[in-house]
C-alpha cells in the first residue's frame, strides 16, 4: 500500500530541500530518499547502510553495489535492482557486466571470489539460513573472513531496505532519475 504521506507528510524543511534535489537533479526525488527524511528515527539505517556499503573493505564499492543489487533480484525489489543495478554499472563503467551477473551468475564475467558469495547470499535470502559447508564454500573461493562479513552486512543491510521499499511500494523512477541518484550515491554514499 502505498502511503500518500511519504509524497506529502514532510516538513517546510525537508520539502525545501527537495525542491533543492529536484533543481539540482532535474529530477524527482525517489521514494528512498522521501521515507528516509520522513522519520530517520524509523528508517535509522542510514549508518548502517552507509558503513555496509561505503565503510572500509576490500570489496570495491561496485561489488557491494552489485551484491545490493543481487539481493534486491532475490527478492524481487524492482526499485532496488534498477537503483543498485544503476550504482554498481557506473561504479564499474560497465552495465552489461551487472546486466549478465543479475541474468545469470554461473555464466557472468565476475571472478570467483564474487560469484561465490552472490551464491551464499542469494541461498541467504531466499532461504534464510546457511551452513558450515556454506561458508566453507565461499572461503575456499579465496574470500577472507573480512571480506565475508562485509557482505553479509550488505545482505543484511538490503533484505531490510527490500522489505520496506516492498511495503512502501516504492516506485521504480525513470532511468534518468535512477542514473542521478547512482553519481549522488557514489559521491555522497548513503548518509
Amino acid at each position: 500500500m502505498r502511503l500518500s504521506i511519504l509524497d506529502h507528510g514532510h516538513g517546510l524543511r525537508t520539502k525545501a530541500l527537495f525542491a533543492v534535489i529536484r533543481l539540482v537533479s532535474r529530477q524527482p526525488v525517489v521514494d528512498a530518499v522521501k521515507l528516509a527524511l520522513y522519520r530517520p528515527e524509523f528508517y535509522g539505517g542510514g549508518d548502517l547502510t552507509h558503513e555496509a556499503m561505503r565503510g572500509p573493505s576490500a570489496w570495491s564499492v561496485g561489488d557491494r553495489e552489485l551484491m545490493a543489487a543481487f539481493v534486491s533480484k532475490v527478492n524481487q525489489t524492482e526499485f532496488c535492482i534498477a537503483a543498485h543495478s544503476a550504482t554498481s554499472g557506473l561504479w564499474y563503467g560497465d552495465r552489461a557486466k551487472v546486466a549478465a551477473t543479475l541474468s545469470d551468475i554461473e555464466t557472468a564475467p565476475i571472478d570467483e571470489p564474487l560469484r561465490a558469495t552472490l551464491r551464499l547470499l542469494g541461498k541467504l535470502t531466499r532461504e534464510h539460513h546457511i551452513d558450515a559447508d556454506d561458508v566453507r564454500d565461499v572461503m575456499a573461493a579465496g574470500v577472507s573472513k573480512a571480506q565475508l562479513e562485509d557482505a553479509l552486512a550488505v545482505c543484511l543491510v538490503f533484505n531490510t531496505t527490500d522489505r520496506l521499499a516492498d511495503a512502501f511500494n516504492f516506485d521504480v523512477a525513470s532511468p534518468a532519475a535512477m542514473e542521478s541518484g547512482a553519481r549522488y550515491l557514489l559521491k555522497r554514499g548513503y548518509r
